[in-house]
């Protein structure tokens, strides 16, 4: 826990320079900061429901960093889940409750299916991940905003947006608290979280993925699959980035609308949530909540303030910088011990 905190001290630090250079009081500045994510229930529950889909996407990429899987794709993978989510739902006959599991389900595997793809290039044709899972990022915003905008559009109102109709409210994943925005997908990041920690501490194929990360040489010798392995942790991360995309639509926005998923950025929130706890899915659920937080909390400052909103982002900003700087340091260090110690495992 020592580097996340120095690094959360540091990048508190850079938005105490912030704050002064633009004139405000750092004091009252993260004082206001502080209510606007804790400071009542109400303000309390937008923030755990802006950290929900964070919390999910980090979950996944945490799966696939332990695995030494670079899955950068959690945004194409996030807007794919949710569009499956918001057509099966539309589409699908039957009871509210029959559908909303179903348009989980179907954001699940949305999800899982397009990381899974980017897993199969990797072990079929030796296609850098990092590369190809940032490149079907676009592929992704992409297609669904080509069909929210066509194909899909709902034309039954006079807004030009690019969106689906307004989904059946029996099929909505019911509110936590009466008059407050937090739903129950947040009780499934909660138990998604409990449940990857449980996996990977207390399973056999917790343990391969652990060590097909840490070490891929001497997994092959234990007998390590590195291609299915590689194929499965890919369907699970991009799984809960679908799971993600999904409950925001059936949770949040009742419909699938272009743009409204990408321009919070949950994707590279996620991203800086599992790089700040180390990929630990308990770390990594506190960082997301941390940094659901600095968005909430800052725009409570603005509104308090006469501090821009931008002062959070370079704090996050900031703490991306020195985790950065602690696994490049951490790359140098492993090269020169191998350099010292040849091939040795």
């Amino acid at each position: 826990m020592l580097q996340p905190l120095l690094a959360i001290i540091a990048g508190l630090a850079v938005g105490a320079i912030a704050i002064l250079i633009v004139g405000g009081s750092v004091g009252e500045t993260y004082m206001e900061m502080w209510k606007g994510a804790f400071g009542s229930f109400y303000f309390l529950t937008n923030t755990l429901a802006r950290a929900t889909p964070i919390i999910l996407i980090g979950l996944g990429v945490a799966l696939a960093f332990r695995a030494g899987f670079f899955n950068m794709g959690s945004e194409g993978q996030l807007v794919l889940g949710a569009l499956a989510a918001a057509v099966t739902v539309i589409y699908l006959p039957g009871p509210g409750w029959l559908r909303m599991i179903a348009g989980l389900l179907a954001g699940i595997t949305a999800g899982g299916i397009w990381s899974a793809f980017a897993g199969w290039l990797d072990a079929r044709f030796r296609l850098n991940l990092l590369i190809v899972t940032l490149l079907l990022n676009y592929i992704a915003t992409l297609f669904t905003g080509y069909m929210a905008a066509y194909p899909l559009k709902d034309k039954t109102g006079s807004a030009a947006m690019a969106q689906t109709v307004m989904l059946d409210k029996a099929a909505w994943l019911p509110k936590l608290f009466q008059g407050m925005t937090l739903h129950a997908g947040f009780i499934l990041a909660v138990a998604g979280t409990l449940l990857l920690y449980l996996f990977m501490k207390h399973t056999v194929k917790g343990y391969e993925i652990s060590m097909l990360g840490g070490n891929p040489l001497f997994a092959g010798y234990g007998g390590v699959q590195r291609g299915k392995l590689m194929i499965a942790s890919m369907f699970a991360s991009g799984g809960f980035a679908g799971l993600a995309g999904a409950v925001e639509v059936l949770g949040t926005q009742y419909r699938f609308l272009d743009g409204a998923l990408t321009s919070p950025g949950y994707a590279w929130s996620g991203i800086m949530a599992t790089l700040l706890a180390g990929s630990n899915p308990l770390g990594t659920a506190l960082a997301a909540l941390l940094l659901a937080a600095l968005q909430t909390g800052g725009m409570g400052m603005e509104r308090n303030t006469d501090v821009p909103l931008e002062v959070s982002s370079i704090i996050q900003a900031a703490l991306i910088l020195f985790v950065s700087a602690k696994l490049t340091l951490s790359f140098i260090k492993r090269k020169k011990a191998r350099s010292k110690n040849g091939s040795a495992v």
